[in-house]
């Protein structure tokens, strides 16, 4: 069955209420261990097409790159504090852009675009079908006019920090999920419409599993 837009995105415009749409707070309560979800992480491709609820949503982004520390950091290291990495969540109703310092979505771009996210992603059908795709990019500016040439070491490695975190809070919440770096930069650029400074890094689609 086709899945139930979960913001609302197909009726709202530029100057529309939800433009932003807040996230609840994610609970700090205990889970599961980290060795558990260490033990318990896998790559999942299959995905059943129940859509995310916005909690599981807050807590995916929020682990990813959420401020931590009264504001004073995040959950990923960052070389200098720059946080180079912009977060967005593919939904067949739009893309979004997710802003830490609020822990608010954006709207980015109305309309399904998963199935062009796919082909960008050379016809993976995981990127396809999952019920969410969460992409990391980076603007290598922000830490390369500080670090020079170096920094771009250093954003490939906040991204895998930010990229694992999600992928524990996945097992964490019974979700699956995969890390994509296989894809056409310029046609994910094209797809997601980023600026031209702004390079993907991890489309990492998660969801469900399904057997």
């Amino acid at each position: 069955p086709p899945m139930e837009p979960s913001f609302g995105v197909e009726n709202a415009g530029k100057g529309d209420a939800r433009t932003m749409i807040s996230l609840p707070k994610p609970p700090f309560s205990k889970t599961l261990s980290i060795e558990e979800a260490l033990e318990k992480r896998r790559s999942v491709r299959r995905f059943a097409r129940r859509p995310l609820t916005e909690m599981e949503i807050s807590r995916l982004l929020w682990a990813a790159q959420g401020v931590t520390g009264g504001g004073r950091g995040r959950t990923a290291p960052s070389a200098g504090a720059l946080y180079p990495l912009e977060i967005y969540l593919v939904l067949p109703e739009g893309v979004y852009r997710y802003d830490p310092e609020i822990h608010e979505l954006g709207i980015h771009r109305k309309g399904d675009f998963l199935g062009q996210l796919s082909a960008a992603a050379l016809g993976q059908a995981s990127v396809r079908e999952a019920p969410a795709v969460i992409v990391l990019s980076a603007v290598y500016e922000r830490v390369t006019g500080k670090y020079g040439k170096r920094g771009e070491r250093y954003v490939i490695l906040e991204a895998g920090h930010a990229a694992q975190n999600l992928h524990l809070e996945a097992v964490a919440l019974g979700l699956g999920s995969v890390p994509v770096g296989a894809f056409q930069d310029r046609a994910v650029q094209s797809v997601l419409e980023l600026s031209p400074n702004e390079e993907p890094l991890y489309l990492i689609p998660v969801g469900e599993p399904r057997p």
